[in-house]
């Protein structure tokens, strides 16, 4: 299944994001950081113990909250509030992309602890979130075609008109599914964003991890519960709208709520050598931020507010429209704050 095949190219991910972070540790050719009244190793350890079960908790809360709305009827999916609350984690998760992400992307490939040749000449970051966006496209594009591929039926030609009709999903208990290739958008869409947010989260949980000072430790841990628990909203709608079975929703959403909780692990078990103002480590994180921050960037305007915006339910609603553009500032806005934080 199609399904199977992206949950690989989780592991892969993972592989690689794990091999770029050893070659980030082994390099001797470091720059040297200096040390401030805030650092003190043994309290960074304590918030850090703090911070793997307070976010873990908030990534559960925020990733399965939308999942269990189907028995509040306000927040079933065919909903306006659902549409709304949807609109305004779409607008969070937009922001994560420009406002996290895609910034700490050029801070970190423009430090002065790089060559001014060729890291200074080029924005590389820019162009592997543009390159990563395109890419995410042909993902998005392929992996919808592999599904309608494996899970669509083409009836004969039926006896009065001649022509077939429209291609039907269906289930492993064969039931009819109605509007199947909306269905199979939600299930593309929910794979390629959680592989965006799955990367972006080891990216600052590693960064959180590996750092000793206790001020900068502190202001991280309230802002990335809020970040985790609402990113996690978003993804969970997505979730919940896929329709998956219960145990895929619970692999999918167990993915997403224990990757930050593993970067600061891994951090705490590579503070002794992982050096984040090194080279290799500046240019290993710096570009696998700016290629998260282009899928991310992309799902959200183009998988989630652009559907949506451009479908049949808001385009029959002005009201509606408003409400969910109010949602989207909102969420968006919301997540631009905490970028003063983290």
């Amino acid at each position: 299944m199609a399904s199977t095949s992206l949950f690989k190219f989780f592991s892969i991910s993972f592989f690689l994001f794990s091999l770029l972070t050893t070659q980030a540790v082994s390099q001797s050719n470091e720059c040297e950081t200096t040390t401030n009244a805030c650092t003190n190793k043994e309290k960074a350890l304590r918030l850090k113990i703090i911070a793997i079960f307070s976010i873990l908790i908030a990534s559960v809360i925020g990733v399965c909250l939308p999942l269990f709305t189907r028995s509040i009827p306000s927040l079933h999916p065919d909903r306006n509030m659902f549409i709304i609350l949807k609109a305004f984690a779409a607008g969070i998760i937009l922001a994560t992309g420009f406002m996290h992400v895609l910034p700490d992307s050029f801070d970190m490939l423009w430090s002065n602890c790089l060559k001014e040749n060729p890291w200074h000449k080029f924005p590389f970051s820019g162009f592997v979130a543009m390159m990563s966006a395109i890419l995410t496209l042909m993902v998005d594009s392929m992996a919808t075609s592999l599904y309608t591929k494996k899970h669509t039926e083409v009836m004969p030609e039926n006896s009065q008109g001649g022509d077939q009709e429209l291609p039907i999903i269906i289930t492993s208990d064969n039931k009819e599914i109605s509007s199947g290739s909306q269905l199979l958008r939600y299930r593309v869409i929910a794979m390629v964003l959680e592989l965006g947010i799955v990367v972006h989260s080891v990216v600052i949980g590693l960064s959180l991890g590996a750092t000793n000072d206790t001020c900068t430790i502190k202001g991280l841990v309230a802002a990335l519960c809020f970040h985790q628990m609402f990113e996690g909203m978003g993804l969970g709608g997505c979730i919940l709208q896929a329709e998956y079975k219960w145990m895929k929703k619970a692999i999918m959403a167990f993915f997403f709520s224990v990757t930050t909780p593993f970067g600061i692990a891994l951090g705490i078990g590579l503070s002794k050598t992982y050096k984040e103002n090194s080279p290799s480590a500046l240019i290993t994180v710096g570009l696998l931020n700016a290629s998260s921050a282009g899928l991310l960037i992309y799902m959200a305007l183009v998988d989630l507010l652009s559907a949506d915006f451009m479908g049949p339910k808001l385009q029959g609603s002005i009201k509606l429209q408003v409400k969910s553009y109010i949602a989207v500032l909102l969420g968006a806005g919301g997540m631009s704050l905490m970028a003063k934080w983290a």
